[in-house]
């Protein structure tokens, strides 16, 4: 992985989170089975917020991960850096090492097995256009990914989510089609692993394809992300809450392109766009996950509004004061999502 450093000391942030005294009794009044987490760590703009300390830029990831999990707030991490290619057993079980126990990851699956059709930006040039021979290839995933994260990396392993960039363009499968080709690759997955599905295409979000997923065990990912509907439209839709776990990744406000959210928010020290439906998306899947007894990945992005670890701390907060409040003065609607609701 790559670090986001710059070898800098920067001051305190500007926008300083909370007293970790008050983070810690928020975290012990929300469900356990509730975990949030942001969208990788290494990130320099967190110094002052998360670390303690500066890291240098290079070979830091596992001793800022250590520090990482002893955030108040933080059960969870999403490992982004999986999707540009498996990790090296050697980073595993570095990371494996530097995580407490029962600390569980949420990975990014190899893109090699998600793409449909090469953009040709990190493959040759000549492959621009070219379908990929290895969509949904499920030897390829359990040989490359799997299987090491299952050796190297041990108790650590949580939902693997496999993101499905925009497909399009000729040869691209329709929704009944993308539908059947997951029914054919989860089918012969090990019942014993979490998957997760990223779309992002707003029109493979049909009832064909959450039966699909359901059949399986596996998660629709509530994404907020340019073109696809909000966390709680998702939420909405009926029998959208797939498996015995849920997954989501606030990752953009719908509308907003990703480099205009690097643009905009760098260096992630601050929320500059506080989204408030965000937030009320978020405390409302907790409360559909906390309703049904099973655990939630909650995981935000900088790019959601600014500074991820101040997004979490504002759910939080949220999730903490209405734990005081009586089950019926908490609003709820149906917790497998929806009221008959079609996409």
């Amino acid at each position: 992985m790559q670090l986001e450093l710059d070898g800098s000391s920067p001051a305190g942030p500007p926008f300083p989170l909370p007293p970790r005294s008050d983070l810690a009794e928020w975290r012990s009044r929300i469900d356990p089975q509730i975990h949030f987490g942001t969208s990788t760590w290494t990130y320099p703009g967190w110094y002052g917020l998360v670390y303690s300390r500066n890291y240098p830029t290079e070979g830091a990831t596992a001793r800022m991960l250590a520090e990482y999990a002893r955030f108040p707030l933080f059960t969870t991490v999403g490992i982004d850096s999986s999707f540009y290619g498996p990790p090296t057993p050697k980073t595993l079980t570095a990371w494996s090492r530097a995580l407490p126990e029962g600390f569980r990851c949420v990975s990014k699956v190899w893109d090699r097995i998600t793409v449909h059709t090469f953009a040709g930006k990190r493959e040759p040039q000549a492959l621009a256009g070219r379908e990929n021979p290895d969509f949904l290839n499920p030897s390829l995933f359990l040989s490359e990914v799997y299987e090491p994260f299952q050796q190297y990396f041990g108790q650590h392993v949580g939902p693997f989510v496999f993101e499905f960039q925009t497909i399009a363009g000729r040869g691209a499968p329709d929704a009944e089609a993308f539908a059947a080709q997951l029914d054919a690759f989860f089918g012969v997955l090990p019942r014993d692993g979490q998957y997760a599905v990223e779309l992002r295409n707003e029109e493979f979000l049909t009832p064909a394809y959450l039966a699909t997923l359901r059949l399986h065990n596996v998660a629709h990912v509530f994404n907020s992300w340019t073109r696809m509907p909000s966390i709680g439209r998702q939420l909405d839709i009926a029998e959208s809450v797939t498996a015995d776990f849920i997954v989501s990744r606030a990752l953009l406000r719908p509308g907003r392109p990703y480099a205009d959210a690097v643009r905009q928010f760098a260096p992630y020290q601050e929320p500059k766009d506080p989204n408030p439906e965000l937030r009320s998306d978020l405390v409302r899947l907790a409360g559909v996950a906390s309703s049904l007894r099973i655990p939630a990945y909650l995981i935000v992005n900088n790019r959601a509004e600014g500074s991820a670890p101040h997004t979490i701390a504002a759910v939080a907060r949220m999730l903490a004061s209405a734990a005081g409040e009586a089950p019926d003065e908490v609003p709820k609607k149906n917790p497998r999502g929806g009221g008959g609701q079609e996409p």
